[in-house]
């Protein structure tokens, strides 16, 4: 049950971590950016895109691995003013991870219509395959269904331009939309939940009624293939669905044991991708099935990291390039690694007890000008899983002359 906020910073929900910053900064802006995605061979290597995708979508099974590999990249306002959206900060970060990650997928969530769209334009205008997914929440349910229908519009106009482009309709309804869990807000919902202060099946009919009307809203403005990003457990109706979403957290030994997992979630018959994997850069993380960012205490000012840990960036990296080999030998759809920056958990390797970014999934690590001071500058230095997957995509993309 892992989340983030709008700008990607893990929440927490056990004990009395749960005080945690706004989990959505701030309500959508209105519109759509007016960016228009040029002719020229960016779009070109678009278009070739399109095609190895309709050519090469399957259910899974072995044949050329992973049809899009690629990063999960989220958009919101910021905790603070150092950490608020940068369109220039952006455009060079969509570079890096076209050419030193060699992804060539960009998922592309979070909120904000403007943000979302113009960082669907620069994947796109880069050729890369863009996986378009707002996560508008803690407003009503109509506000919701506006925001991503004008996602989707944008999304509709980038694929008729030639884009290589999916859209998904949202994340995990019941963490994020009112009214499926008890509370008012994403921390409230998440209260109830770890309680067990909820109806089950009332939620499920809830979550199943408003996981309905979005795929309405999605497929009245888009035309491309269309899919949702549920919890491993979640029980989804997926004929609504062109792709079978998953944000996958799960952890085993053996590749083998993680081939015969992800075949349940092929059982609907349809394309199979995985919208999140990942896992904190400390021991015994993956342990934490995705529980992982649930270390920190931030009752504590500043924050404090719980329980000794010993960071280690090497058994992030070795998980994701385990579950990154199964999902390749099972020739899937997708898979997002989870996630590129997390600008609001910097690293802080003079501070151990401070270091939020040992229970970060991003694959880059934060670094402030000035640890302390909230409107600090900063830049982001890659962790190993940065390396590992650039190593995994780039071998990827050369054998298969992409």
């Amino acid at each position: 049950m892992e989340k983030t906020t709008g700008n990607g910073t893990k929440t927490t929900g056990t004990g009395t971590g749960i005080g945690r910053a706004r989990f959505l900064a701030g309500a959508a802006a209105v519109g759509v950016a007016g960016a228009v995605l040029p002719g020229g061979p960016a779009v070109a290597s678009g278009r070739r895109a399109a095609r190895r995708e309709a050519a090469g979508a399957r259910l899974g099974g072995g044949g050329r691995g992973l049809a899009h590999r690629g990063v999960v990249y989220t958009l919101g306002a910021g905790e603070t003013p150092g950490t608020a959206f940068s369109a220039a900060r952006m455009r060079e970060d969509v570079r890096v991870i076209r050419d030193r990650l060699h992804a060539d997928t960009l998922d592309v969530t979070g909120d904000g219509v403007e943000r979302l769209t113009a960082t669907a334009a620069e994947a796109a205008e880069r050729g890369l395959h863009v996986w378009l997914q707002p996560t508008l929440g803690d407003v009503p349910e109509g506000d919701i269904l506006e925001h991503l229908a004008e996602t989707g519009r944008f999304a509709e106009r980038l694929r008729r331009q030639g884009a290589s482009v999916d859209l998904s309709v949202g994340c995990e309804f019941w963490l994020f939309v009112p009214g499926i869990l008890p509370g008012d807000t994403v921390l409230d919902r998440i209260q109830h939940l770890l309680d067990g202060t909820y109806d089950p099946v009332t939620m499920q009919r809830r979550l199943a009624r408003f996981t309905a009307r979005a795929a309405k809203a999605g497929r009245s403005v888009f035309r491309g293939r269309l899919s949702y990003a549920a919890a491993a457990d979640d029980e989804v109706d997926w004929n609504l669905f062109d792709v079978v979403g998953i944000d996958y957290y799960g952890h085993h030994r053996r590749q083998t044991d993680y081939v015969r997992d992800l075949s349940r979630y092929l059982r609907w018959g349809k394309p199979l991708a995985l919208t999140e994997f990942g896992t904190c850069a400390y021991r015994g993380a993956p342990e934490t099935d995705g529980m992982g960012w649930a270390v920190v205490d931030y009752a504590k000012d500043p924050p404090e990291i719980r329980g000794g840990l010993v960071r280690s960036e090497r058994t992030q990296a070795a998980y994701m390039v385990d579950v990154l080999e199964a999902c390749e030998s099972m020739g899937l759809y997708a898979a997002m690694a989870f996630e590129f920056v997390t600008p609001d958990a910097p690293h802080r390797p003079d501070s151990p007890r401070h270091d939020l970014d040992l229970a970060s999934y991003a694959v880059t690590k934060t670094i402030k000008d000035r640890p302390d001071d909230p409107d600090s500058g900063w830049h982001w230095e890659p962790k190993e899983a940065f390396h590992a997957l650039a190593h995994q995509y780039g071998s990827r993309c050369r054998a298969h002359g992409q």
